[in-house]
């Protein structure tokens, strides 16, 4: 059965709030170096995310269909900004700043798709201009925050261990902690059993 525009808009808000709240969740509880610091070679960090989809979903939800968001961190991806200026924090810039920003952006966006319906035309305001319906536009949005918080997952587990997609919720096995070296140690030997099979050299 086909589903009504109401309900998809109603799943796609579902889903866009979850990796919202996820994103947040990952933040709870670290100190202000944790949540700032570049835990991958790339930089990629918790709090720099949080600005990050600060950034898109003012665009998306906001100039993309003339309903500006004023504030929002320029995207480096649309040339509004120095590269990856809106994946990190500056010192001046708080924590509780930027989250609640977050937040307001969530209103502002939630607002936008309250009030149009899903075939509603918006311009993406970076070359090549496209002009897209905000069901495309939301579908995308979804899938963007739900990835970054997939990468903030790994980066919160490198920095304490810390797993989960909500609180009491660590889609994990409940295992004792001794388990958990055992089992890297296994994953391991598999690689490397695999990687030799193949005829691959293998690091000591």
């Amino acid at each position: 059965m086909t589903k009504r525009p109401d309900d998809a808009k109603k799943d796609l808000k579902l889903y866009l709030q979850d990796a919202r709240e996820a994103v947040l969740w990952k933040l709870a509880g670290l100190s202000e170096y944790d949540v700032r610091r570049p835990v991958t070679p790339s930089g990629t960090n918790l709090l720099g995310m949080v600005k990050h989809l600060t950034g898109a979903e003012a665009v998306y939800f906001g100039e993309t269909f003339d309903r500006p968001f004023e504030g929002a961190p320029g995207l480096w991806v649309a040339g509004t900004a120095e590269p990856n200026a809106d994946l990190w924090a500056r010192p001046e810039e708080s924590r509780e700043t930027l989250i609640a920003e977050y937040r307001r952006v969530w209103a502002h966006a939630d607002a936008t798709v309250d009030a149009l319906p899903l075939d509603a035309l918006g311009r993406v305001p970076w070359p090549p201009h496209s002009r897209l319906p905000l069901g495309r536009i939301l579908l995308h949005v979804v899938a963007e925050a739900q990835r970054h918080a997939g990468q903030l997952d790994v980066v919160r587990e490198l920095l304490d261990g810390a797993t989960g997609l909500r609180p009491g919720d660590p889609v994990l096995p409940d295992v004792s902690p001794d388990w958990w070296p055992a089992h890297h140690d296994r994953v391991e030997r598999a690689a490397r059993a695999a990687a030799r099979a193949a005829g691959e050299s293998v690091p000591e």
